[in-house]
């Protein structure tokens, strides 16, 4: 149970100081009853607000199919992924947030959530979350490439720790998969760019056991997952 005013400041309806305007005028309702007072205790589940339940009262956890030309953070100009959402999404308290990231010439799978632990569930290298990437190159991919990331002992560049091992797979001369457990910045790009092969395409296509391709979603568009679905 929730006080009615923070319900409405926790999912981003209006500020918590606003919340008696909405009972005076009845747009609220509980258990098929009015709303009376700021202060009433609610359950989020049975709430109706202009007959339309609450959205999302268990936390937002979606998938989205970013495009390339989006960036992932709230404050740069340009394209945001917060473009592709619901403008109540950024008035939550918690707002959303992107669960890591992909850099702007980077496509493919991202979590959206407004759950802390779930981000960091998600991002922790000791949670060993696997993250697999499709990538095109400039230059050839050499073979012994395959084996030097696999061990764990490649060392980025400016790094002082090395990588934890890491699944390439080649599908061509120039293309192939990369599985990662953890998200260093731009790590992918780095690591064949040092290689020797410099990415041209970047594309995530699995978080755990979610695949992009399983999940049907096209360019910008967004699904709601059950966060447990991640884990085998």
């Amino acid at each position: 149970m929730i006080r009615f005013d923070a319900l409405l400041s926790r999912f981003g309806y209006c500020s918590r100081r606003e919340a008696p305007v909405w009972v005076k005028s009845g747009r609220a309702l509980h258990r098929g009853l009015p709303v009376r007072n700021a202060s009433e205790k609610v359950d989020p589940h049975d709430v109706l607000i202009d007959g339309s339940p609450v959205p999302f009262p268990d936390g937002i956890y979606v998938a989205l199919n970013k495009p390339t030309g989006y960036t992932c953070s709230h404050r740069e100009e340009g394209n945001l992924v917060d473009d592709l959402l619901p403008d109540s999404w950024l008035r939550r308290n918690p707002s959303v947030t992107t669960v890591g990231r992909l850099d702007k010439d980077t496509s493919g799978l991202l979590l959206i959530t407004d759950d802390g632990r779930f981000v960091h569930d998600m991002t922790s290298p000791k949670k060993h979350v696997p993250k697999i990437y499709a990538f095109t190159t400039s230059e050839p991919v050499p073979e012994e490439t395959v084996a030097l990331f696999a061990s764990g002992a490649y060392m980025l560049q400016g790094e002082t720790t090395p990588c934890l091992p890491a699944d390439l797979v080649l599908t061509g001369e120039c293309s192939g998969t990369l599985t990662l457990h953890e998200g260093r910045y731009h790590q992918v790009r780095r690591m064949l760019a040092e290689a020797g092969a410099p990415v041209v395409t970047l594309r995530r296509t699995h978080i755990g056991m979610l695949s992009l391709d399983t999940l049907g979603l096209e360019e910008g568009e967004w699904k709601e997952i059950d966060p447990a679905s991640i884990r085998p």
